[in-house]
């Protein structure tokens, strides 16, 4: 394969077939680093029996995971975007590999968590500027088609995720559910390192400061375990100490980031206001998205009484629905503002919402899927439009650190919808209620006005609808 750094990169993106066997590349990478999360906690139960641990301990082989992810996402966005897009990539995706063979040559729980925070570093550089390269691969009049594909995959792994894992585990052990990654990374990193091409021009000069980087890990770091630790139902003093440490180190951060000319945290960026409103709504509709998803298995189970299996087929109507809406909302953005889109399709959304908080025993399994499609219709009609604006509102030399606060946005939201499941079932000592599923409704209705106070603002010039 030729070198991908001899590739012309211009606004016009990679000419086919190149483009092909690039965004095949970002596919593989895409789809490991998803399934990955995705089979893990599947095998929970199976790690605790296995290696004689609690459960609680056993969600730590999760926790390590999205703990090293969100500590470095913009760490790489910043190194990529000062070096090469390419080989962050490449690197990513070859210690995701490395680190996946330690995991299933784990002796001991220890070990596994260990290589699990290494996955997710591997991970991390692989999410921090995937859409940035869909950015340089595609022509900028077709950049909402490639986010949207990339949405498409995404929505697709989900599915896999959880029925890979049962498959595996039904003929092999748990360690296979780490080994199944290898191949996928390796192929990535070939395409990758074949096809995907360096950078157009680079945002940011010099070497990253360590004290900032450190910062940011900590500051992260502190957000992601404040927030698990209310989920966890930990004694009242921890999240109270994590927290003060936060602010602490929090502040300090901001005001270091504040001065720096081109900042791991894009303060640049954050001055435009269309990209924060999106960001924001991002993360309101993360947050509402993963309320639904982790409260709705307990509701469907001791609510409607479905089985466990029951409930993994219904649960899958959502990103199903996302597969298809997903490539037509990519199509729509080209001749609807995306503020409408976002508006209509966190409406759809907060609706679908509101309809599966009245699920009980009476409840048809017909109902159900079309309420849980709805749900999946309306993220689908938000997802591609809200990324497409995000990545085309920064210049295109910082669009490393706009696909880098799309990942953390991500993560932040799916953190705290996690969160605010466990408090809530918490303050109903443990008893199963309906009451995520409206706050979740509450939190999508917030991201529809967000999304809607966009629409009097200008779209970036490439996506404005000649």
């Amino acid at each position: 394969m030729p070198p991908a750094r001899n590739i012309p990169t211009t606004e016009g993106g990679l000419p086919l077939p190149r483009r092909i066997w690039a965004m095949l590349a970002i596919a593989f990478g895409v789809t490991t680093s998803v399934i990955n999360g995705a089979i893990v906690s599947v095998a929970l139960p199976t790690l605790s029996v296995e290696m004689s641990i609690s459960s609680a301990d056993s969600v730590w082989a999760v926790n390590s995971y999205q703990l090293a992810t969100v500590m470095s996402l913009l760490i790489f966005s910043s190194v990529g975007e000062r070096t090469s897009y390419r080989r962050v990539y490449v690197a990513g995706l070859t210690l995701f590999a490395f680190a996946s063979l330690g995991c299933a040559l784990s002796a001991n729980f220890t070990a596994l968590v260990i290589f699990r925070a290494l996955a997710g570093v591997g991970a991390a550089a692989v999410t921090s500027i995937n859409t940035t390269l869909i950015r340089i691969v595609y022509p900028i009049d077709r950049l909402a088609r490639g986010l949207s594909l990339n949405a498409t995959i995404v929505a697709l792994s989900s599915v896999a995720g959880p029925s890979l894992a049962s498959a595996i585990l039904s003929f092999a052990s748990w360690q296979w559910l780490f080994a199944v990654n290898i191949p996928f990374a390796v192929v990535a990193a070939l395409l990758s390192f074949g096809f995907l091409p360096d950078n157009p021009e680079r945002g940011a000069r010099g070497r990253l400061n360590i004290a900032d980087c450190t910062l940011n890990a900590l500051t992260f770091g502190l957000l992601i375990f404040s927030i698990e630790a209310f989920s966890h139902n930990s004694a009242w003093w921890v999240p109270a100490s994590t927290l003060a440490l936060l602010g602490i180190v929090g502040t300090i951060y901001v005001r270091r980031q504040l001065h720096a000319t081109t900042p791991l945290l894009p303060f640049d960026l954050l001055r435009i206001p269309i990209f924060t409103l999106s960001i924001l709504t991002s993360i309101c509709s993360f947050t509402a998205q993963m309320l639904a998803m982790v409260s709705l298995p307990f509701i469907l189970q001791h609510t409607a009484d479905y089985s466990d299996v029951e409930t993994g087929l219904l649960l899958t109507a959502w990103p199903v629905v996302i597969m298809f809406i997903a490539p037509i909302a990519g199509r729509l953005v080209e001749r609807v503002h995306a503020g409408i889109l976002g508006l209509s399709g966190l409406s759809i959304m907060t609706l679908g919402l509101v309809l599966l908080g009245f699920i009980d025993h009476t409840t048809s399994t017909t109902e159900i899927v079309i309420r849980l499609a709805l749900c999946g219709a309306g993220f689908g009609i938000f997802q591609s439009p809200n990324n497409s604006i995000m990545i085309a509102s920064a210049p295109a030399a910082r669009s490393g650190s706009a696909s880098g606060m799309l990942a953390t946005a991500r993560l932040v939201g799916q953190s705290s919808g996690a969160a605010l499941v466990a408090l809530i079932f918490h303050l109903a000592d443990g008893a199963t209620s309906a009451a995520p599923l409206f706050v979740a409704a509450g939190f999508a209705a917030t991201g529809a006005i967000l999304s809607a106070s966009r629409i009097r603002l200008p779209l970036p010039e490439i996506l404005r609808h000649k």
